[in-house]
């Protein structure tokens, strides 16, 4: 198992790990962890715990996540790892020439059009009724006391919350997007830090969802609301699209990096960037004291994985790629060999053919869960369902209307989804599960995670308090301000175009939970946001 030596790296951080042996949960918000926590206590497992969390986060970070988003989960119990793709796909009655005849030459941002079949109701049933020891009822209460009895906003989740209002009064306009403000700004403005917000509807729902196990969602009454509403404004999803969802079971797919396997949900999710760029970065020897090639080669790396991504990736069946030939060690020693000393313009290569909120939990028992769900871009769409606090997706906005393009709409297709699940194993057991939420960052910031774990030892805590970079496009590099300058300096005169973007909003929000061999749970949690590790 990992064995943390926090002198491999120069820049440790200032705070420690959480340890603990019963149970561990860490996630963004200290109510959702400390749900989950609840759950254990009571006699859950860490699936259970996953859900509880997860359903806590649709209330007490909306900024980020809601009924209406998407999920993805790994699943390590009984000496498997199981992977969990709830995403859902476009409306059957959408297509590339009824959006362009509605006006657009891409996907909007806003509003019904980029509204695809969510998938987190059904992931929470699907995980509950397979690995699940309590029933949903009893898992989704804390989320659903919550919704009913309000809590006071924290720091991180009450700026979001501002800064999405503000820009949502200049960006809404129409009748679709008033139940948007009479839910999320009820007194004519965002909820401030500390003030108290609830959601009696948004209780309501999570109360129907639990006693039906989200049979009330896709085929019950509140299918229905969202077919009528989508209906009154035009929109494509329906409720037979709602009908003919099921959430599906996959496996999960793997690179060897340096004596551990990290592993991902395969295709329509963006895990395969990160694979990828591991499995390029394999080649190297890295050490702390030449961080500044480390960064240079991680940096190149991922520009070279992720110009492919954009380009392949999008509902398995539906790519022109394997995913073999893109996790090849031919193709990775093939892009390797493009690694100079100087940055790179990336071109997408030729293998062979054929807002968003993380967890962690663990438990006892020894089942770990990696679990991602997402409104994407915030609150998502703008679209929320009267009288039911199911505020809606937008991940449609990643199709593409170019019909050449592997990405492109099509009726009944899942998109490139940015969210993303990862997890460590080693020889066969399970070392631990790990994410990084935040759009096009997550995969960027899974390779740094997983790097800063495996090649310098750094325990959970370390490992994602280290400073991160973001490759935008081109050469262009965005770093946090912790970013030492004189590696920004190196980076520079290496031909990368330095950007320092004020705060740290934008590289990612992690959370890391291992396990070593005598059972013993470490846990980190991101300073970027309010997470916490709850644990016993």
């Amino acid at each position: 198992m990992i064995q943390f030596d926090p002198l491999t790296y120069p820049y440790p951080s200032q705070r420690t790990a959480t340890y603990a042996r019963n149970g561990m949960v860490a996630t963004s918000q200290p109510l959702a962890a400390q749900a989950g926590l609840e759950i254990l206590k009571r006699g859950g497992n860490a699936i259970d715990a996953a859900i509880a969390t997860a359903a806590c986060l649709t209330v007490v970070e909306p900024t980020s996540n809601g009924i209406g988003g998407d999920a993805f989960a790994l699943v390590w119990t009984k000496g498997e790892l199981h992977g969990l793709n709830a995403s859902g796909p476009a409306p059957k009655s959408i297509s590339i020439e009824a959006v362009k005849q509605l006006g657009h030459d891409k996907i909007p941002t806003y509003g019904w059009i980029p509204v695809t079949v969510p998938g987190a109701p059904s992931a929470w049933a699907a995980l509950s009724e397979r690995f699940g020891k309590l029933p949903l009822t009893e898992v989704l209460r804390p989320a659903i006391e919550y919704a009913e009895n309000g809590y006071p906003l924290s720091p991180t989740l009450g700026k979001y919350w501002e800064l999405a209002y503000n820009k949502f009064t200049k960006a809404f306009d129409g009748a679709e997007f008033e139940n948007w403000f009479a839910t999320f700004a009820p007194k004519g403005r965002a909820p401030r830090i500390g003030e108290i917000w609830k959601s009696p509807e948004h209780a309501k729902t999570l109360r129907s969802i639990a006693e039906t196990k989200a049979e009330s969602f896709y085929r019950g009454e509140l299918a229905e609301k969202i077919d009528a509403f989508a209906k009154q404004h035009g929109g494509f999803l329906s409720k037979e699209d709602l009908a003919a969802y099921s959430p599906k079971w996959v496996k999960p797919i793997s690179v060897h990096y340096k004596g551990y396997d990290v592993w991902e949900i395969p295709p329509n999710g963006q895990g395969l960037v990160a694979l990828m760029a591991l499995n390029i970065l394999k080649g190297y020897d890295f050490a702390a004291k030449e961080l500044t090639e480390t960064y240079h080669k991680q940096i190149e790396a991922m520009k070279l994985a992720f110009i492919d991504g954009l380009k392949y990736i999008t509902q398995a069946d539906k790519m022109s790629v394997t995913v073999e030939g893109l996790l090849s060690d031919t193709y990775a020693a093939s892009r390797r060999a493009l690694i100079g000393d100087e940055a790179l313009q990336p071109e997408p290569g030729e293998p062979a053919r054929s807002g968003t909120v993380y967890l962690a939990t663990a438990d006892g028992e020894g089942n770990m869960v990696s679990f991602i769900q997402s409104n994407y871009m915030g609150f998502g769409s703008g679209i929320v369902i009267p009288g039911t606090g199911i505020a809606m997706q937008n991940r449609g906005h990643n199709f593409s209307l170019d019909p050449s393009h592997d990405n492109r709409l099509e009726a009944g297709k899942q998109t490139y989804h940015t969210i993303i699940p990862g997890f460590l194993t080693k020889d066969g057991k399970p070392v631990g599960p790990f994410g990084v939420m935040g759009g096009f960052m997550q995969p960027q910031g899974h390779v740094q995670v997983a790097m800063n774990l495996i090649d310098f030892e750094l325990n959970p805590q370390a490992a994602l308090d280290a400073p991160r970079w973001q490759w935008i496009e081109g050469k262009t590099v965005e770093l946090e301000p912790h970013f030492p300058e004189h590696i920004a300096l190196h980076l520079a005169r290496k031909g990368h175009d330095i950007k320092r973007p004020l705060g740290s909003g934008g590289f990612g929000r992690g959370q890391v939970i291992v396990r070593d061999e005598n059972g013993v749970l470490s846990g980190g949690t991101d300073f970027r946001t309010d997470g916490a590790v709850a644990a016993w």
